[in-house]
């Protein structure tokens, strides 16, 4: 059945579409920077704390687990909890924040259910969208255990704010 829309109902969505693409890429070119920003810190001052590693390789492994699972694919050979190397670690989120902005550029419209199974083989149903917000906050919120401990272990963690990101990208701070 196809569906016929007034043009200016059909406008005002292409416009919303527009605006949540435009929406997603922000926050997942956000969410790049902070991870690369996080990973520079742990290797310029050679952390190996174990804690910090295993929460940034969660992070990691959860970005490429829900991209597999919104872009159809079969389950990443990842762990969400693993003895990650530094090293590896960088690897890992650099091609995952790519593949992230690579599906945001690549994809029209994110209003979409998908239905999948945790990692617990448990099924749910959730909007796409609400997936990618879900993922980024997620990372953000590890991020902030991982400035939490550097600081608790006599390390300096680095800013990874949203607006200190804006900020950056508008000129008004060094990266």
């Amino acid at each position: 059945m196809q569906i016929f829309l007034l043009p200016e109902l059909k406008k005002s969505l292409v416009n919303f579409w527009r605006y949540m693409k435009k929406y997603f890429l922000q926050l997942y070119q956000f969410n790049t920077w902070a991870n690369q920003r996080v990973i520079k810190c742990l290797i310029d001052q050679s952390i190996n704390h174990e804690k910090i590693i295993a929460l940034m390789g969660h992070i990691a492994a959860a970005e490429m687990l829900w991209l597999h699972r919104v872009k159809g694919l079969p389950k990443p050979d990842v762990k969400l909890w693993s003895n990650y190397q530094l090293d590896d670690l960088s690897v890992m989120l650099e091609e995952a924040d790519k593949q992230w902005l690579n599906y945001v550029q690549s994809t029209e419209n994110f209003d979409r259910e998908l239905n999948y199974t945790n990692y617990t083989g448990d099924p749910f149903i959730n909007n796409v969208e609400a997936i990618m917000i879900h993922t980024v906050n997620h990372a953000s919120y590890h991020r902030a255990q991982v400035a939490m401990l550097l600081r608790q272990n006599g390390f300096e963690p680095v800013n990874t704010d949203f607006i200190t990101y804006d900020r950056v990208v508008r000129g008004q701070l060094k990266n």
